[in-house]
């Protein structure tokens, strides 16, 4: 007996480490495939460019089974102590800011690239998307939910989870059930891979990109030796280096006037515990140049993952 109770402590300890770490905040929302599908993606004018978008908002008005779909998986992730971002409500609090045309222009009335999606994101503030597809099948009087759960990391885009299963035919089983007795077969494993991708965070930092671009008036560009006698993308690759995590980042590319980094790990948390996001990074190299080189700069977002920094001007 007591090498049984041995062996079933150690088959739990993943399990028991999973529920101490903390935890990813998540928002589950219909995939792209499954808005098609069921006619519920918009127009939307990219700055002259026309693209198609999830129309979340007519989707949850229309739709009673998205809603019981998305309230069973939210059930789901919170009973195994995932935090969770409500889609509807997300959505209400997104019409209800005043502020929300400004993130559409700047102070001098440029567009920012930005569309619809990347502003939801940045209400919302989730670690981690989980794009939702179900399609229901009828054979005969039974009824199948195929169900697909990919995670997508709200920073870089990237799939870092993902889970699939068909549930058991059922004659009388309501669709959300359906859904549920799919997912649970499954979703252990969804978690573990949803757990070591932000463990991997909390370890390593944040993945996000920085780019840092020169205004044409600006009398100096990044080649310019005229701050303390060292080019000033020396310097700006420097700080780079001194305030990512473990020194982690990707120089792609460097001109005279343009400067791309890629992979680069900033720290969930700042020294005094707060939470750091890719805006609040880039700020601070932007206060650096300000306070020491006397270089003004305007900084501009693109999502929650993408940083731009305009050297000459604000």
């Amino acid at each position: 007996m007591t090498k049984l109770r041995c062996l079933a402590i150690i088959l739990m300890m993943p399990f028991l480490s999973i529920g101490q770490a903390k935890k990813p905040t998540l928002m589950v929302v219909p995939s792209d495939l499954w808005c098609k599908e069921y006619g519920y993606l918009t127009e939307f004018n990219n700055q002259g460019t026309k693209v198609l978008i999830p129309d979340y908002k007519k989707a949850l008005q229309e739709d009673a089974n998205l809603i019981l779909v998305i309230s069973k998986i939210n059930e789901l992730m919170a009973d195994r102590g995932f935090p969770l971002k409500n889609l509807e409500s997300i959505l209400k609090s997104l019409e209800n800011q005043s502020a929300e045309d400004a993130l559409l222009m700047s102070s001098e009335g440029a567009e920012i690239n930005e569309n619809p999606i990347d502003k939801l994101k940045k209400v919302a503030k989730a670690d981690i998307i989980i794009q939702m597809t179900y399609t229901i099948k009828s054979v005969g009087p039974k009824n199948t939910v195929t169900f697909n759960l990919q995670g997508i990391d709200s920073y870089t885009n990237k799939q870092i989870a993902g889970s699939s299963g068909t549930g058991a035919p059922s004659f009388t089983a309501e669709i959300p059930v359906l859904l549920a007795e799919a997912v649970v077969a499954n979703i252990d494993l969804y978690n573990v891979q949803l757990q070591n991708h932000f463990d991997d965070m909390f370890e390593n930092g944040r993945e996000v990109i920085l780019r840092v671009l020169t205004w044409n008036n600006w009398a100096h560009n990044l080649e310019s030796e005229d701050f303390g006698g060292d080019m000033l993308s020396n310097i700006i690759e420097n700080w780079v280096h001194e305030n990512t995590v473990k020194n982690r980042f990707s120089t792609l590319d460097a001109t005279e006037n343009m400067m791309v980094f890629e992979q680069v790990r900033i720290p969930l948390f700042n020294e005094k515990g707060q939470a750091t996001d890719t805006r609040r990074w880039a700020f601070n190299l932007k206060k650096y140049l300000m306070d020491k080189f006397q270089i003004e700069s305007k900084l501009m977002m693109k999502g929650l993952g993408q940083a731009q920094l305009v050297l000459g001007d604000k």
